[in-house]
């Protein structure tokens, strides 16, 4: 998938965020050199094409005093886990739900969602509702708590050379 010049800055003027003006767009096209609605139409093409997932808030979880964080994984009837795990990811406290292929026998668990809380005691609390959410269909579990950040960007264009 190319990008042209155009999608490129697009992609570089956005790729840490938007501005924190209160006309983030309009910034952003007065610095790509193309008008606002160019942009969003080029954003929407960019999202289409798969090249962007989506434009969200990302808020800062430790910020927001949500230092305990933990993945918890899960290991699901297959036939089950894309409607389980939409029903998961639903979830207020979950920031990310996804599936993903066993690595047996060592790994048997299939779906992985991201909790958030004040402290273990609230995620574990909150691990149950998933757990109850998930019943029967659901054959084991475990979660994995966060030490340390380790990474807080997304995928970084490099400069053409």
């Amino acid at each position: 998938m190319s990008l042209d010049s155009i999608d490129r800055a697009i992609v570089a003027q956005t790729q840490a965020g938007l501005p924190l003006v209160p006309d983030p767009y309009a910034r952003i096209a007065r610095l790509v050199g193309i008008d606002e609605a160019a942009l969003h139409a080029r954003l929407h093409d960019l999202q289409a094409r798969g090249v962007i997932r989506r434009i969200a808030a990302a808020p800062n979880h430790y910020a927001l005093g949500l230092t305990e964080n933990g993945m918890s994984v899960w290991d699901v009837e297959d036939a089950r886990v894309a409607r389980l795990g939409a029903r998961v990811g639903a979830l207020d406290f979950v920031s990310h739900c996804y599936e993903r292929p066993r690595a047996l026998p060592e790994w048997p668990y299939n779906l992985f969602a991201m909790i958030h809380g004040t402290s273990r005691a609230e995620v574990e609390e909150k691990r149950a509702q998933i757990g109850h959410l998930l019943g029967p269909a659901c054959r084991g579990r475990d979660i994995l708590y966060s030490t340390r950040i380790l990474k807080k960007t997304g995928l970084r264009l490099r400069p053409k050379e």
